[in-house]
């Protein structure tokens, strides 16, 4: 059998040309495009990790915050999320020179979007909340959105309670994002703790939790880890992330330098609790459901825990 003879002609040459030049122009453009997007702020993915701080301050124990830092920036979360006390705080005139403190400290880790929660050492004053506002660059009550997830940061900082504007604030604000399945509300001061762990749902935050659907109320102030849960609703202080420990210090008490690291798939959430390491503790490893609202829940469970 002869196979024919094909004339390739000058202008069928061109035409292949041609085609190969609009071929590599359509991938360079499908390229270039996913690169937009995803400088752009495409939408957040289904799952993704991020960070929770206790207060940095309350007599700051030194190196402590800063190593906190360099523990959760290995763990690259998408944002990190601050319950309070990031400054020392309490007078106008060297609020300034700390925040300025702050910010050379966080100057490492800009490419992680981070939410500050006001705390009472940060904010005690006029001047001081203007400058809480200029350096966190957001109101001191706001929300916000990570992908399937939304964020309810309310101001609780100069009163051990929750003001009515506040929780005003917090059913429009509920409200208005009704649809997102994952909610979570925080706040510096644990206003709910008495009550939560009295078993009593007659508070207006807890009726507003369960109206809307809110999964997590989370605190600092504290400087103690501890669990409580109510009608559904998981109530949260946090450990220290540098702010001195109190009572007996003991880590199955609650008293320990640390954070959490968060991981949501879906319409689940698993906390992660992380020890610090040595000089700073002893990088134990827990889960939110291991400790109750008076410490660790079993004093003699393992000490690292694989995040699911």
């Amino acid at each position: 059998m002869v196979c024919p003879t094909v004339l390739v002609t000058g202008e069928m040459l061109n035409r292949l040309r041609i085609r190969a030049q609009c071929n590599r122009a359509l991938v360079f453009g499908a390229l270039l495009l996913a690169l937009l997007l995803s400088i752009r702020g495409a939408p957040a993915p289904d799952s993704f990790r991020f960070a929770i701080l206790g207060d940095r301050t309350g007599e700051a124990q030194p190196g402590v915050y800063e190593q906190v830092w360099k523990d959760v920036a290995a763990a690259n979360p998408a944002f990190v999320l601050s319950v309070g006390d990031t400054i020392q705080g309490m007078n106008d005139s060297s609020a300034e020179a700390e925040w300025r403190q702050v910010d050379q400290i966080l100057q490492p880790y800009r490419r992680y979007p981070l939410y500050l929660v006001p705390g009472n050492h940060d904010i005690w004053s006029a001047e001081s909340e203007r400058l809480f506002q200029r350096h966190a660059a957001h109101a001191v009550r706001y929300s916000f959105d990570y992908g399937q997830a939304h964020f309810t940061v309310l101001d609780n900082s100069r009163s051990d309670e929750l003001a009515a504007e506040e929780l005003v604030f917090l059913e429009a604000d509920l409200k208005a994002h009704s649809t997102q399945p994952l909610k979570i509300v925080v706040s510096h001061r644990p206003s709910w703790l008495v009550t939560v762990a009295l078993g009593n749902p007659k508070f207006e935050l807890h009726q507003l939790a369960r109206r809307y659907g809110v999964q997590y109320v989370i605190a600092g102030h504290l400087h103690q880890m501890l669990d409580l849960a109510l009608d559904g609703v998981t109530y949260v202080s946090m450990a220290s992330s540098g702010g001195h420990l109190r009572l007996s210090r003991a880590y199955e008490d609650g008293w320990f330098f640390g954070y959490a690291l968060v991981e949501v798939h879906g319409k689940i959430i698993n906390f992660r609790i992380e020890e610090l390491g040595p000089p700073y503790g002893e990088a134990r490893i827990t889960r939110l459901t291991d400790w109750g609202m008076a410490g660790l829940v079993k004093r003699d469970q393992p000490e690292s825990v694989p995040m699911k």
